[in-house]
């Protein structure tokens, strides 16, 4: 089971979905069917904002003074993120920001939803672990978020 807490912080994301939470929470509940997360109990949160907040999240956390389209911020390191997921207990994976205005395409709704959804499970591939500094972890990752693309499709 997957639990996951959605915080709309900027009104721009109803260009691109009508109810956000709703839509999040259905990808999620596909997701869940997948494979990957039988048996598992997990929660992440997902705040959905613009530019001036993911800016002043990246320089805070990330050291980094741009605005980007996502940023995920693990709750758990790799070594015990592996037990955790062994486990049947639930536990927190971390948050996601998504930023609005990396995504909006203002002339194709459908290529926004798109974005989203990579932008989505990208951030969600970081929670669980995933890298791409090294090449060999940044092709597992892409694979990780082939699969969970292909079930939330």
């Amino acid at each position: 089971m997957i639990k996951i807490n959605v915080l709309v912080g900027d009104k721009s994301w109803k260009k691109i979905l009508i109810n956000p939470e709703t839509y999040i929470k259905r990808k999620v509940k596909k997701l869940s069917n997948d494979n990957y997360f039988k048996n598992k109990n997990i929660e992440f949160s997902i705040l959905l904002t613009g530019n001036k907040k993911i800016k002043l999240l990246n320089q805070k956390f990330r050291k980094n003074n741009t605005s980007t389209d996502v940023l995920s911020f693990p709750y758990l390191e790799k070594k015990e993120l592996k037990k955790k997921l062994k486990n049947k207990d639930t536990f927190y994976l971390g948050d996601i920001a998504l930023n609005i205005n990396k995504i909006l395409n203002k002339k194709d709704n459908k290529k926004s939803k798109e974005k989203f959804n990579k932008l989505l499970i990208h951030g969600l591939t970081h929670l669980l672990g995933g890298r791409h500094k090294i090449y060999n972890d940044f092709i597992n990752m892409q694979k990780l978020e082939t699969k969970f693309l292909k079930s939330i499709n």
